[in-house]
């Protein structure tokens, strides 16, 4: 008996809770209401019908071409321009101008600097005096050093000759340097060209084994002269 009353309290209870639950849905209705069918009515009509002029105009639009009469190309036959030979106007005009023009001979300008040709002589020494090879040689190789640098130093138009005497060492160094006065017909700017380029050109080569000297001396003159 307490089995089936707590089994009917568990069903009363569990009928309420669904009723609950139930009625809280907005969209439940027990009682549902027959709605009203509304009549959909459809109405047609009849696309507006083309007349002969709509006709007509459609199909001149599409006949008529992208590019208006006026502007269309035409060939036309033209007669071409004469020939005209320009080269044989060219030359008749040539010819006039060359006869019409009178050519006058240019005068001759002389030019107010005029090129000096500089001239530097160092004699040889003399075969009668001294007749060994091995000194001529080195005597030679001391000249052309002189020479070289007298002509970078000689920068005037004086000329003249310049004597001087200087000793060189077995090893080539320039030991002593003098001007023979008596001997040099020259203006003071040519002694001082021959002392410098003397020393500008030193040292000199070493002597060969064949010379044995501790030192030589030399007599050298110098001549400037202008072309």
């Amino acid at each position: 008996m307490f089995s089936e009353k707590v089994f009917q309290i568990a069903l009363l209870i569990s009928v309420i809770t669904h009723g609950v639950i139930l009625f809280q849905n907005p969209n439940f209705n027990p009682f549902p209401s027959h709605k009203q069918e509304q009549k959909i009515e459809v109405s047609y009509v009849k696309p507006p019908q083309k007349t002969e002029t709509t006709l007509k105009t459609q199909d001149s639009a599409k006949k008529e071409p992208f590019l208006k009469l006026s502007s269309k190309i035409t060939a036309e036959k033209r007669i071409p321009p004469p020939f005209i030979d320009k080269e044989s106007i060219f030359k008749s005009r040539s010819a006039i101008s060359l006869q019409d023009a009178n050519f006058t001979k240019p005068a001759f300008i002389k030019p107010d600097i005029i090129a000096i040709k500089k001239k530097i002589t160092v004699p040889a020494i003399g075969m009668d005096k001294i007749n060994n090879p091995i000194y001529i040689s080195y005597y030679q190789i001391v000249r052309e050093k002189i020479k070289r640098a007298a002509y970078q130093n000689y920068i005037g138009r004086e000329v003249g000759e310049v004597t001087v005497s200087f000793i060189i060492s077995g090893e080539g160094h320039l030991r002593e340097l003098r001007l023979i006065e008596e001997k040099s017909s020259a203006s003071t700017y040519l002694k001082e060209v021959a002392l410098r380029s003397i020393k500008e050109a030193s040292p000199f080569p070493s002597f060969p084994p064949e010379l044995a000297y501790p030192q030589l001396s030399f007599n050298l003159a110098i001549t400037f002269e202008i072309e």
